[in-house]
């Protein structure tokens, strides 16, 4: 399977309920302006790299701007869910799940094209440098660990791939579990917790292991690539549709300035991605319908 590559267009503003329309300044009524994270990370090093994106969205629209990281995925949809969030950065799998719970209450407006020029990104299976395992026919009966149920490469993808191969994960390997992130993850490989784990892969140089080095959280080549899928949509930056259509616009307008207005704030947040693309619904049709399957699995083995 090839996951769909769509073309760009600009992010749909869509139409509000004329009240919410006709409102001339959102100030009046949001004080403040709430960004979750997923847990792709440690929390302290999630808010310290979005701490220029703070400032920078702050000074752009006028109004405090805070960065929260949920304990999970299915935390920051919560929070959009029920209010406490105007926008978010999910994963695909993630968005894939507001979406089931807020309809089109949620949108994603803009995904990052990586330092290599692309707006995609793999799943990849990756063990200890030194072990003896070399591809995925030798971890049958071994300990794989995913990051976290509603993870897009660091569960859903890698899930539905291994099961088209005949690697159902309930049944192929002796243990699975969720270690809480992908960072979390590799540490548990290093640690001899797990055998393998999945993480999400743009390239050589910007890859979940690849910034653990860089902050000095593990050792350079301590681990290695035994996996890698095709190529998944880049995660989402999305927006709730209910609220005004001055601040969505606002949101929209400032989010696209960034690369170009603080440079620095954007390449902190963005782990240096080369700029952002516009980003649609239609964009994640595939991988809704990978989620989909998954569910229908889960239903079926329940019943």
């Amino acid at each position: 399977m090839i996951l769909r590559r769509t073309a760009l267009a600009l992010p749909a503003i869509g139409l509000l309920p004329r009240a919410a329309a006709a409102q001339a300044d959102w100030r009046a009524s949001l004080r403040e302006v709430r960004y979750g994270m997923i847990s792709v990370e440690n929390e302290r090093d999630a808010i310290a790299r979005l701490q220029g994106l703070s400032g920078y969205m702050a000074q752009s629209l006028g109004v405090p701007f805070r960065v929260f990281r949920g304990s999970d995925y299915a935390a920051v949809v919560e929070a959009m869910r029920s209010g406490h969030s105007e926008l978010a950065y999910l994963g695909p799998a993630s968005y894939g799940l507001a979406r089931r719970v807020m309809g089109d209450r949620v949108a994603p407006i803009f995904r990052y094209v990586d330092n290599a020029g692309l707006d995609g990104y793999h799943s990849v299976m990756i063990v200890k440098a030194d072990s003896p395992l070399q591809g995925l026919e030798d971890l049958r009966g071994k300990t794989l660990g995913f990051s976290d149920p509603n993870s897009t490469s660091g569960f859903q993808v890698p899930g539905w791939f291994l099961r088209r191969q005949g690697m159902d994960p309930a049944t192929y390997f002796s243990r699975t579990g969720f270690t809480g992130s992908h960072e979390q993850g590799v540490v548990a490989v290093i640690n001899g917790t797990y055998d393998a784990t999945v993480v999400a892969y743009s390239n050589e140089n910007r890859n979940t292991f690849q910034r653990m080095v860089e902050k000095g959280m593990i050792p350079a080549n301590s681990v290695r690539v035994i996996w890698r899928s095709p190529l998944i949509p880049n995660s989402p930056i999305v927006i709730r549709m209910d609220l005004p259509e001055a601040f969505r616009r606002d949101v929209t307008a400032a989010f696209a300035a960034m690369p170009e207005r603080d440079p620095q704030a954007f390449r902190e947040m963005s782990s240096s991605a080369r700029g952002l693309a516009p980003a649609r619904h239609e964009d994640y049709l595939d991988i809704m319908a990978i989620l989909e399957e998954n569910a229908q699995r889960r239903r079926e083995r329940r019943s």
